[in-house]
């Protein structure tokens, strides 16, 4: 199937330490994670797992995810990064997910899901990426909201206004976001913000 060619590379990224006495092996443990990011339904998983000998529920490889706690990585020190919002639904409810990308490399540098869009939501956006990353030489990209505008003002952060260019980088990713999460059905049914956003932000690892 198409999704398996995203899953060349090693595992790395994905720590297991919160496995105590887990009766999957670990390197399949892995395997159901990436699965998963990359867009196959919990039960689709499952299925695939099944091949390999291993019959677990699908509560166990959402939890699998949920546990592993990824996290974009660390200590950049891009030269650009593309700011921006999208609408996410959950259980039916509007939520806008926050994202910083780098633009040469497409790179999640920071998401967070929040209830609403505001001033003072950006600036803890911004609080956080920047306890994460380098980010006071920067040039943010932004479109022509006014709340991001004004949190990169109130940071003393540097930022242009555009629509194309670098700033479709961010664009694209949120399309790419928006085709996963919408490709199958239990991906943010039934679930709590909370774990919406662990999800989101394992899926930017």
């Amino acid at each position: 199937m198409a999704e398996i060619a995203h899953l060349s590379g090693c595992s790395d990224w994905i720590d297991l330490d919160f496995v105590e006495r887990e009766r999957t092996p670990s390197k399949l443990m892995e395997v159901g994670i990436r699965l998963h990011l990359s867009g196959l339904s919990l039960s689709n998983t499952v299925s695939e797992l099944e091949k390999f000998g291993v019959e677990r529920s699908r509560k166990a490889v959402h939890d699998w995810v949920q546990k592993a706690d990824l996290q974009p990585t660390s200590d950049a020190s891009p030269d650009h990064v593309a700011l921006d919002e999208t609408v996410i639904r959950i259980n039916g409810q509007q939520f806008w997910l926050y994202a910083a990308v780098n633009p040469e490399t497409n790179e999640f540098l920071h998401l967070r899901l929040f209830t609403t869009t505001t001033t003072a939501l950006t600036q803890q956006f911004l609080r956080e990426l920047r306890e994460k990353h380098d980010v006071e030489d920067t040039v943010f990209l932004v479109d022509h909201a006014q709340h991001l505008a004004a949190g990169l003002q109130r940071a003393s952060l540097r930022f242009q206004t555009v629509r194309h260019g670098n700033r479709n980088a961010v664009e694209r990713v949120f399309r790419e976001i928006k085709r996963r999460t919408s490709s199958f059905s239990n991906s943010f049914s039934h679930v709590n913000p909370e774990t919406a956003e662990t999800w989101l932000q394992s899926f930017a690892v």
